[in-house]
């Protein structure tokens, strides 16, 4: 008796493999919740230097005026914004809203489209644009 075998599967590397956007989405909502949680200590500490002594005050926007501070509080806010649409998009599908693939996939595009657009009026307001 003949013996069927199956075929090996491929070895693709990472750079090879094309995501769709609803899984793209759904990595960068693990990615930020865990970058949110690592980063908490750190804007803990910045919000107990707002609140302090005028002197903490003053140490806290020296902090957050150094353009990398800037760059990763813009980040930082992302990264709550990008996992607060991801999570509400999480639950209507959980309600079974909007789980047909045309529905998912822009309800993905949306997320997307909305964390990055309320991310760039926040920081234009915060550079002085607005």
């Amino acid at each position: 008796m003949a013996e069927i075998t199956k075929p090996r599967p491929k070895f693709l590397t990472l750079t090879e493999i094309r995501q769709p956007v609803s899984a793209i989405v759904s990595i960068l909502h693990r990615v930020s919740g865990a970058g949110l949680f690592l980063c908490l200590p750190f804007l803990i500490c910045l919000l107990q230097l707002s609140l302090g002594s005028p002197e903490n005050f003053q140490t806290f926007k020296a902090i957050v005026g150094n353009p990398i501070a800037k760059l990763v509080l813009f980040g930082l806010i992302w990264a709550y914004l990008h996992h607060f649409c991801a999570g509400i998009r999480f639950l209507l599908l959980d309600l079974h809203i909007g789980v047909e693939k045309p529905q998912a996939r822009a309800s993905a595009k949306g997320v997307l489209v909305i964390s990055l657009a309320i991310t760039a009026v926040i920081a234009a307001k915060f550079l002085g644009v607005f």
